[in-house]
């Protein structure tokens, strides 16, 4: 057969297919089903009409392959080339077989420029199933994921295979936003960035080196639950970074205070163009550091007003003060006065009894003075109310610690100067990313993680919550392209396969 006819009857079998399911279609056995049952038939013969016209194609683009000149990345010609060569690849309408001309040299693997002018993967499943598995391993457990990858394709994917499609869609992730260059924010709105952990039960053999020794001496007093004060050791910390711009609201201490005090609170600093990191394998450093990319990425010629916003963490305060001096950048840090205020409550039940309502005007009355800037006389003030009506140690606990937190964190509670200048001075943008970005999938009931497993879903997760998967995708197949197909051709360059 010539290739003209060949051209002209190479969709024979999807035209056969298709006239078969519409001789199907005007039938009785059709016709007497229901919808639903019609939906539930014709989806699967049309998925079959599908993948043949797939396998059609690519029979076509077999047949008509030329031979062209072909050199690997050594710059040895493979000039040896032998047709019929076929490998499978499982795709969302089902799996196909490609044809292709092999390029052989001895003592060298094969070369198929047919495989890069399709950017096939290395291995068995296409690029389609890894884009299933990148969204619905976000969404839901593996095995959900699983599911969810058959419902919508009808190919079967096991649990772990979708685990491994899930690490390889999320390789280039880093990569992504260290070369990125979002638009650059209003001069005037504020640059924040911030900080925090949530824990990841994680398996065994993937707990920090610290955690699983203490995890190895534990002994707990029962077997079937934990005794007060006993731990599992059993997770592993995930560090979460977000950045995000403010316009600046202008507030005083009362306005702040508002909504506990009955009033209607004034609109506070609203956040706008969040993005969000996590790592569950980096250290806190390390992501302090890809936060500081972002905010340079985002004010690349130092014009904004940076401001750090964390819950007081010693080891979150220092890493952002060594990065700020690192990179000579002024970033003002401030406490979330939501933390604040619970050492204020905590240490007002040294002094009241529980539901007391004299308890709340007093927190209000150290709260408003902690937001004038006297945090140092305000725990002052504590410590000398609970010597002056004799406290007992154990019974002054909260109070010593609410006093002592607000004299250590006072460099980082000047309220006055963030509120006149209109920053933010809650945590809740970092708190509720820690939730929707890492707890509400990776604390699914039974979840234990390995290190690989629960990076590969944080960020494919981050890069979904910044809206920036469709354009991650694109790119992340150009690297796949580059990768699989490129790197092995001389200088790059890859041969036509017409």
């Amino acid at each position: 057969m010539d290739t003209a006819t060949a051209d002209n009857d190479a969709f024979a079998p999807t035209r056969r297919c298709f006239e078969e399911m519409l001789s199907w279609l005007e039938g009785t056995e059709s016709a007497s089903m229901s919808h639903a049952e019609l939906e539930d038939h014709m989806a699967r013969r049309g998925r079959e009409v599908q993948r043949l016209a797939f396998q059609d194609h690519l029979d076509l683009r077999a047949l008509r392959e030329r031979r062209v000149e072909v050199a690997a990345t050594n710059g040895v010609v493979h000039s040896n080339v032998e047709p019929g060569h076929h490998r499978q690849l499982s795709t969302v309408m089902g799996t196909v077989t490609v044809e292709r001309l092999a390029y052989r040299h001895p003592g060298t693997p094969n070369l198929c420029p047919a495989d890069a002018a399709l950017n096939l993967p290395d291995q068995l499943h296409s690029h389609g199933l890894r884009r299933l598995a990148a969204i619905e391993s976000t969404r839901g457990s593996f095995d959900d994921a699983s599911a969810a990858i058959c419902r919508a394709s009808g190919v079967v994917v096991a649990k772990r295979q979708v685990e491994y499609l899930t690490a390889k869609a999320a390789a280039d992730v880093d990569d992504f936003y260290a070369g990125r260059a979002p638009a650059p924010g209003s001069t005037d709105d504020v640059l924040v960035i911030s900080v925090d952990g949530k824990g990841i039960v994680m398996r065994p053999d993937s707990l920090r080196t610290t955690t699983a020794k203490a995890a190895a001496t534990a002994t707990a007093k029962l077997g079937t639950r934990l005794s007060k004060g006993e731990k599992r050791y059993r997770k592993r910390m995930a560090e979460v970074g977000a950045v995000y711009d403010v316009g600046p609201v202008a507030r005083s201490p009362a306005e702040v205070l508002a909504s506990t005090h009955g009033e209607a609170p004034p609109p506070a600093p609203k956040a706008s163009g969040k993005w969000v990191t996590a790592s569950v394998s980096e250290e806190a450093a390390e992501v302090v550091t890809r936060v500081f990319d972002e905010a340079e990425r985002r004010d690349p010629d130092h014009q904004r007003r940076w401001v750090a916003l964390v819950d007081g963490n010693n080891h979150q305060i220092d890493r952002i003060n060594q990065e700020a001096q690192n990179r000579m950048r002024n970033v003002a840090i401030v406490i979330d006065l939501i933390h604040v205020m619970e050492y204020i409550w905590a240490s007002a039940w040294c002094f009241f009894d529980e539901g007391d309502l004299a308890a709340e005007a007093w927190v209000r009355g150290r709260a408003l003075a902690v937001l004038d800037g006297n945090a140092r006389e305000v725990a002052a003030g504590i410590r000398r109310r609970a010597s002056t009506i004799g406290l007992a140690k154990p019974k002054r606990k909260n109070a010593n610690a609410c006093a002592t937190y607000l004299t250590n964190k006072a460099p980082y509670l000047d309220y006055p100067t963030a509120l006149a200048a209109g920053w933010p001075i809650a945590t809740g943008v970092i708190e509720g990313t820690c939730r929707y970005l890492v707890a509400d999938r990776m604390d699914i009931t039974g979840a234990r993680w390995s290190v690989d497993g629960a990076e590969a879903v944080l960020k494919l997760r981050a890069v979904r919550s910044n809206d920036d998967f469709e354009t991650y995708w694109k790119w992340h197949l150009d690297k796949e392209l580059q990768r699989t197909h490129q790197s092995r051709y001389a200088n790059g360059a890859l041969p036509i396969a017409a």
